[in-house]
């Protein structure tokens, strides 16, 4: 999940920068040090749901992928 699925989702830009940020010290916690870089933006949704306390469903998941897809076209 990334930064710009969140917003999509209906939080603000810096609150969603701040779940993943959350979300990447706890993959890091868990013991996957990948989550360190710095330049990496995208954690695993079950990461997401635990820092917020909420389950995503399907429906929602499917509707952020193609959200995303459309994000990552505009800027090719």
């Amino acid at each position: 999940m990334t930064k710009h699925e969140l917003v999509a989702l209906g939080y603000g830009p810096w609150a969603s920068k701040d779940i993943i940020r959350r979300a990447k010290l706890l993959m890091v916690q868990k013991g996957c040090p990948y989550y360190e870089s710095p330049k990496l933006g995208r954690v695993p949704v079950t990461a997401v749901e635990e820092v917020l306390g909420l389950t995503l469903n399907a429906r929602t998941l499917s509707e952020l992928a193609k959200i995303g897809a459309s994000a990552s076209e505009e800027q090719s």
